[in-house]
């Protein structure tokens, strides 16, 4: 498909009710949120991630995907950082609850990249499969189009290839492209993967790709593939779960703690993170009450207290929790590891705390 005729997949969501979102340049910063038409797109524009920084600049040319990864994840239009659960209403001695019905929208999200694909496919065991389904992250999750698009390049925060989720699309989503720019050509490996894909397909100005352009896309996942491979960030991960395990008192972790600050950056920007509260509310005349859910984090100092106080009370048990929990407890929770390897929690530091880092440290520091 044309890079040109992009629009005209805008236009096709749009015309069969999805509101889309996507990437878009908003304060110096790539994040997701409406796309009406190309040019909410950051066309020409890519990131540059390091430990606590972040900072995009042009591109010299005109690729609409050639960014890593946002400061945004997809959970929060999935997983709401704040919804309401029931309302009260007292009429004389009579007390009415009603539960907050949702109806949720029709979204497309444009651009999806593996590890987020990953991501979701994450938070759908959590919240829509298990025995306690969130049933306003699963009508939303119904309801959801997916248009995913191949990494073809990283920035040194992405360890992706480390888990195993990426960089090139292996699960399914509904459409699947490529953005490939090679001399003056510039277009999209286009294909579709599920039945509404394929309606959407039809629709759009494409032809069949031929040998030498299917190549150009493969060697640009290629690249990804060896830019995170030889990067810093990569490491094995077959046996995190076991090294964790051996090292709960690590003397890491006082180390670790001494940087942190608890301020649950890396768990809001985390695309599978998914602690949440709730809170309740009433007016002034004690006739009206409010019960809503918000994301919380393990990092507050309130999450896990119980009567008597909280069973983290310090820094090193909440980042040895978080920690622990997302690269070794999760998969006795949910046969996978936590991570996908997007390195949100590396950038959105604000001391430069790197997960990978502290992997090195930890098998560094333990005794045979």
């Amino acid at each position: 498909m044309p890079a040109s005729s992009l629009g005209v997949l805008l236009k096709i969501l749009i015309d069969k009710g999805y509101e889309v979102f996507g990437p878009t340049l908003e304060d110096q910063v790539i994040i997701y949120g409406p796309i009406r038409s190309v040019n909410d797109l950051p066309k020409g524009w890519t990131d540059e991630q390091e430990k606590g920084r972040y900072r995009v600049r042009r591109r010299t040319d005109g690729a609409y995907f050639g960014y890593a990864v946002g400061a945004h994840s997809w959970k929060k239009y999935l997983q709401l950082p704040r919804r309401p659960i029931w309302r009260a209403l007292k009429q004389d001695q009579n007390i009415e609850i009603v539960e907050a019905k949702e109806e949720p929208p029709k979204m497309a999200f444009l651009g999806v990249r593996s590890c987020e694909l990953h991501a979701i496919t994450i938070q759908d065991r959590i919240l829509a499969q298990g025995e306690w389904p969130n049933d306003g992250y699963r009508q939303r999750r119904e309801r959801l189009f997916t248009v995913a698009v191949n990494c073809t390049s990283t920035a040194p925060t992405c360890f992706c290839t480390s888990m195993n989720t990426g960089p090139e699309v292996t699960l399914q989503s509904d459409l699947q492209m490529t953005e490939v720019i090679h001399a003056r050509e510039h277009f999209f490996l286009i294909k579709s993967c599920t039945n509404i894909g394929d309606e959407i397909l039809q629709q759009l100005p494409v032809r069949k790709a031929s040998a030498g352009e299917q190549k150009l896309g493969r060697q640009g996942v290629k690249r990804a593939i060896e830019q995170m491979q030889s990067g810093p960030r990569h490491f094995d991960s077959s046996d995190l779960k076991e090294l964790l395990y051996r090292n709960f008192e690590s003397q890491s972790w006082d180390k670790v703690a001494e940087r942190c600050l608890s301020c649950a950056n890396c768990t809001m920007a985390c695309p599978t993170c998914f602690c949440s509260t709730v809170e309740d509310t009433t007016d002034l005349s004690g006739e009206h009450a409010e019960r809503w859910e918000r994301w919380d984090s393990c990092f507050t100092a309130g999450f896990s207290h119980l009567t008597g106080g909280s069973v983290r009370p310090d820094t090193r048990s909440r980042y040895r929790q978080w920690m622990t929990h997302k690269l070794a407890t999760w998969h006795d929770q949910f046969d996978t590891s936590g991570c996908v390897g997007c390195g949100r929690c590396i950038t959105w530091c604000p001391v430069g705390i790197d997960l990978t880092e502290e992997i090195r440290t930890i098998r560094n520091l333990e005794q045979p």
